[in-house]
């Protein structure tokens, strides 16, 4: 079996615009899948997915919309239905950080991490799941997960929180969709550089410095194991999570 072969395959990605997501999106392409890309960025979303199917490989179609928001999941859901003809992974990468003091933490930022994170990637997984069972083929669904699910992380508390909660997500849901074939997991990554990380100048040089492997992840490190954790090679892999750290989690060297 050829691990990284999508031919045939159909994916929804959440937070596809840039960083991990775009990634994910493209390596998908590029291995034969088709892909439903979202956004909350219109334009953004736009580029991304012309930037990709400009490659002649696989097929992107761009959706803009709010992830958090359930009936843009419906929607998203409809879509790759209706433009490919049905669904086979479905990726909750999207989500926001929000730093701040636990003591100092307002209530509207709480609620702002919570839909998007949580409400987002569980209405995500059940509206996929449903079009899965109904088509009867089986399928995958993976949460974007993070070392701060792992460890504890400065003025993380409510992030760190809901990447946790999406690992137990994962495991609970073992027990839900098993019986119709659909694999259920996660991916924590650590330090990646993508473009909002690199807007700090002092990112790269800090993570180098404290991470086992000598250097934060590449978003290509990422995106290996979500095509892995989604491809056919791992159908007997459910309920798990992958870390991709180069190690961090093992030491947890505070970056401050």
């Amino acid at each position: 079996m050829r691990i990284n072969d999508f031919t045939g395959l159909t994916a929804i990605v959440t937070g596809a615009g840039n960083g991990i997501g775009f990634e994910v999106a493209r390596q998908l392409a590029l291995h034969g899948a088709s892909v439903v890309m979202n956004d909350i960025d219109a334009e953004l979303i736009q580029s991304s997915s012309d930037k990709i199917n400009e490659l002649g490989v696989g097929k992107t179609f761009p959706f803009a919309g709010d992830a958090g928001d359930i009936s843009v999941i419906e929607a998203l859901v409809n879509v790759v239905v209706e433009k490919f003809g049905k669904l086979d992974i479905a990726i909750a990468n999207a989500g926001i950080t929000l730093f701040g003091d636990f003591l100092q933490y307002e209530p509207e930022a709480l609620q702002g991490v919570m839909r998007l994170n949580l409400q987002g990637s569980f209405f995500l997984a059940q509206k996929a799941a449903k079009q899965i069972i109904q088509q009867q083929s089986g399928g995958s669904i993976l949460f974007m997960s993070s070392v701060t699910g792992h460890q504890a992380h400065k003025n993380l508390a409510a992030y760190g929180m809901t990447k946790a909660a999406l690992e137990m997500l994962a495991k609970n849901l073992v027990i839900e969709l098993s019986e119709y074939g659909i694999t259920v997991n996660t991916v924590a990554p650590g330090a990646t550089l993508t473009e909002r990380t690199l807007e700090d100048a002092e990112y790269k040089a800090t993570w180098s410095r404290i991470t086992p492997m000598g250097r934060p992840a590449s978003v290509e490190d990422v995106a290996n194991a979500v095509l892995f954790m989604v491809s056919p090679a791992a159908r007997h892999i459910t309920g798990q999570n992958i870390v991709v750290d180069g190690g961090w989690t093992a030491v947890s060297v505070s970056p401050y």
